[in-house]
């Protein structure tokens, strides 16, 4: 056996969400090893300027699509630019997802039974609805789409994107939670029922990272400080850091490489310890 990331070379790959801070961390990963990658977006122009800067960087093939991961028409025509430019499709990574303030409470737990505006109760269905959707079925429907080409092949890897959050679930974000521990339950879901076919699934669950959508909620704009929220989470963090995106980079390549062949249907943590800690 071989015990580098050298068969991942000339392998082509789709990932969604790849131009985002922790998304394009995994997409270089890959266009390092060797992998001919295909960045999807919604923003077509952020797409492509993401696979420009990789592609120019380590000379391997990487380009920009842009699709909706919530539209299948979107994904299958996605799917055929790929096809066309790079070959057909042996590994997926569904890094889409993300939260909205719409499906966010403004207060941790509720103590104030007469203003319920702020809790739970105060939530619209709409900003729930969407925040589900965009994390479950951005990654049910890009399976459904880019995995027929592993069908063919009898091989290939889907590696999905869930959060700690399916595990121990943070205050203020009932939707994001809830959908992540879907994400875990459809990951090992799908793995057996594909096992048969030679296409592994699994999932990476990454801890605490300061990305541009939560750096304000864990730390102060005008100081830099650790907001209170921040604190707790470094506080239960074991290693006493938020993680790098690079952190997500050698987890990415094993789960995608013949060196995890055997290991299917897992969600591996990387999380500075956060899943071990008990907090005492």
């Amino acid at each position: 056996m071989i015990l580098d990331f050298s068969d991942l070379v000339g392998k082509v790959a789709v990932i969604t969400g790849g131009s985002g801070l922790l998304g394009y961390a995994m997409s270089e990963a890959m266009v390092s090893a060797g992998i001919k990658t295909a960045i999807i977006g919604c923003n077509k122009e952020t797409a492509e300027i993401a696979a420009r800067q990789l592609s120019e960087k380590y000379n391997v093939a990487c380009i920009g699509v842009q699709a909706n991961v919530l539209d299948k028409q979107s994904l299958i025509a996605a799917k055929k630019v790929i096809n066309e430019m790079l070959g057909t499709i042996d590994i997926l990574i569904n890094g889409a997802g993300g939260n909205s303030p719409k499906a966010t409470t403004q207060v941790e737990q509720l103590t104030d039974i007469n203003n319920l505006e702020k809790s739970f109760f105060g939530l619209e269905m709409d900003g729930f609805d969407k925040v589900f959707a965009l994390n479950f079925n951005g990654t049910l429907l890009p399976s459904m789409v880019f995995a027929t080409d592993m069908l063919q092949k009898e091989k290939g890897v889907i590696l999905n994107i869930s959060s700690m959050n399916s595990f121990k679930p943070l205050t203020k974000i009932p939707a994001y939670s809830a959908a992540k521990a879907s994400v875990n339950n459809f990951t090992q879901w799908l793995a057996v029922h594909l096992a048969k076919t030679g296409i592994r699934v699994n999932a990476i669950a990454p801890g605490f990272f300061l990305t541009n959508q939560n750096r304000f909620l864990l730390t102060d704009e005008k100081t830099g400080d650790m907001t209170p929220r921040g604190l707790k989470i470094i506080s239960n963090t074991p290693v006493g850091k938020y993680g790098k995106p690079e952190d997500l980079q050698g987890a990415t390549l094993f789960l995608l490489s013949d060196l995890s062949g055997f290991i299917t249907g897992i969600i591996l943590p990387v999380d500075g310890g956060y899943s071990a800690f008990g907090g005492v």
